[in-house]
């Protein structure tokens, strides 16, 4: 069975989607429509705008849900047997599973990107790759640096051996010194606005738990696996809470991996800027078969 799988945030690259437009007209409908929801002109920033343009939260969400469903959706018209999204990705999942329209899985991206934002600039703070470790000590380390006050968690379980943590300027520094000292191979700073899935996200849980209550969801024609706890959904009330959920808890990405294959996952087929989630599927069985759209 095909399994499609959506990537999020740090996917995005200058000139992301521009051949898509140009070679489709039903691509440039949606494109134009998406510019009239967001009430800003997204392709511009898309097309022609600066690294730096592109890294604003609420400017790399919807370009990246943009991208990934305009790719399946118009370009390829998926009718997939299970699908999975990283982070920001489980809400182009869904409408590539047609449980979410283009335009309400859009309006959900950027009220979702907005209030992350907001978020941000309330909770300065920041995230870190950890390279080399296992999953239990890096925990270890992020409890005790929490014992003693500041944040940090593990937010995204990329792969066996890549960890990102999430928390405050000081607690994301404190873990890497005790990472490092544990033996990590790297402890690498990432470029990003905020502390993406850690309880320092939990300001942006009202406006977004009220915006997807207010949305029409559909039952999606296949499982979506949800970063929340890494298993198959299919009811509406269930996906609806994980969504809210993800905010604030961690991106169980190698478990779905593992549960996708167990459940007979037979290539997974990346849909969206970039191959990253690929290059994550193979470190976490090198005998996966990768593909992108």
């Amino acid at each position: 069975m095909k399994a499609y799988i959506f990537p999020g945030q740090g996917a995005q690259f200058p000139g992301m989607g521009h051949e898509l437009y140009q070679n489709s007209a039903p691509a440039r409908e949606l494109f134009a429509q998406a510019n009239e929801i967001l009430g800003f002109t997204i392709t511009d920033v898309m097309f022609s705008g600066t690294e730096e343009a592109l890294k604003q939260t609420k400017v790399t969400q919807p370009a990246i849900f943009l991208h990934s469903v305009v790719l399946a959706l118009v370009t390829h018209g998926l009718a997939p047997g299970m699908v999975a999204g990283h982070s920001l990705g489980e809400f182009s999942a869904l409408v590539a599973a047609r449980a979410l329209s283009f335009a309400d899985g859009l309006r959900l991206v950027a009220i979702r990107a907005s209030a992350m934002q907001r978020a941000c600039e309330l909770n300065p703070s920041t995230m870190a790759a950890v390279l080399g470790l296992d999953d239990a000590t890096v925990e270890n380390c992020c409890a005790q640096v929490n014992a003693q006050g500041p944040t940090v968690v593990a937010a995204n379980y990329n792969c066996p051996g890549q960890l990102v943590i999430s928390g405050t300027f000081a607690g994301v520094e404190q873990a890497g010194e005790l990472l490092k000292a544990a033996g990590a191979k790297r402890v690498l700073p990432l470029p990003v606005g905020g502390a993406f899935h850690s309880p320092l996200m939990e300001p942006a849980r009202t406006e977004l738990a009220a915006a997807i209550e207010a949305t029409q969801f559909q039952a999606p024609i296949c499982p979506i696996y949800q970063n929340v706890d890494a298993r198959p959904h299919q009811a509406v009330a269930q996906i609806k809470a994980n969504l809210v959920a993800q905010l604030t808890a961690p991106v169980r990405w190698t478990q779905t991996v593992e549960q996708m294959l167990a459940d007979g996952a037979t290539e997974f087929i990346e849909c969206g800027p970039g191959k990253v989630l690929q290059g994550l599927v193979k470190k976490v069985n090198k005998d996966a078969i990768t593909a992108s759209l």
